[in-house]
């Protein structure tokens, strides 16, 4: 556990508590693939007077989100890659910081790891720049563009 300030980075015992703060259109993606995800997925998230202010998932296989695209997943998760998804900063808290507090300490908490992840909202680019992950290529899902990410150690 690493403490900011009053808020706590944890290992999630039960990742339902998280779900129910994540926007219903997020459930749905994660929910109907815990029961086999869970055994190689760790959640993790940063609790505020007992509340779970942000949170995000880290996959070791690849993740239902990424299905269209799972040969690049593969490769990623083969050469020692984790995926990153399902971050999430509660409404309420937005604005603080809190996104980068979380990836600051899963990097503290894994200091050799190496992550990817990928963005549909390409604003976010500058955010995840400015945490250190590298641009690597755009790849397509139904006429979506999603840009992957690197994050090395």
């Amino acid at each position: 556990m690493y403490k900011y300030c009053k808020m706590t980075f944890k290992l999630c015992d039960d990742c339902q508590t998280f779900f129910k703060v994540l926007p219903l259109d997020w459930q749905e993606i994660i929910l109907p693939f815990w029961d086999h995800l869970k055994a190689t997925t760790k959640g993790y998230v940063l609790v505020d007077n007992n509340q779970i202010i942000a949170g995000g998932l880290v996959f070791t296989e690849c993740p239902p989100d990424m299905m269209y695209a799972k040969d690049e997943a593969d490769t990623w998760m083969h050469n020692g890659y984790l995926y990153v998804g399902f971050i999430y900063v509660i409404e309420e808290r937005r604005h603080q910081n809190l996104g980068s507090v979380w990836l600051q300490n899963l990097k503290k908490t894994h200091p050799k790891q190496n992550y990817w992840l990928t963005i549909e909202d390409l604003k976010l680019d500058v955010f995840y720049t400015k945490n250190g992950f590298k641009r690597i290529k755009s790849l397509h899902n139904q006429g979506v563009e999603e840009v992957l990410y690197i994050f090395n150690a």
